[in-house]
């Protein structure tokens, strides 16, 4: 599974304004998946439900993983595919990463409820796309949504 298979370019957001780990997930979930533009199937009346998914899976466990990455992810019973939304956070927003780091960069993945393969075949490509050191650094250096969505379909086309 590619990134760019479950991304697209009205799903990544620049400058996210949040400053809470609760307001940017809601920011998130607002401007990635349910707004017209987003192209899921998704709508506004699914918006509370997502965001309450994926802070109880933050208060199981973080998942702001080290150097300003965060994955936050959860299943959803209403999803029929993998869905992804990028954000970018200048200041960085504190989500409980073990290094102490604040995360500036968050991957929200969305899976269906009975995708568990799915679901962890795009936090694996994610994962290893993440794995090259600079890549977090050009995501973050972006001007926009169009740059950042440049940088991770090209590290995703170095991976077969």
């Amino acid at each position: 599974m590619k990134l760019v298979d479950i991304l697209e370019i009205g799903r990544v957001i620049h400058g996210l304004t949040s400053t809470t780990r609760e307001d940017v997930l809601r920011e998130l979930v607002h401007r990635g998946f349910v707004q017209r533009e987003c192209n899921t199937e998704l709508g506004i009346a699914d918006e509370d439900r997502i965001v309450s998914v994926l802070l109880e899976r933050e208060r199981t466990f973080s998942t702001g993983i080290k150097d300003g990455l965060a994955i936050p992810h959860a299943k959803l019973e209403r999803l029929d595919t993998v869905l992804a939304a990028i954000g970018v956070s200048d200041d960085g927003v504190d989500f409980g990463a073990p290094d102490g780091k604040k995360s500036q960069v968050f991957v929200v993945l969305l899976a269906p409820e009975s995708g568990a393969g799915l679901h962890l075949k795009a936090l694996a490509r994610i994962s290893r796309i993440f794995s090259e050191e600079s890549i977090l650094g050009k995501v973050v250096a972006a001007p926009d949504a169009e740059g950042i969505f440049r940088v991770l379909a090209d590290e995703d086309a170095r991976f077969a």
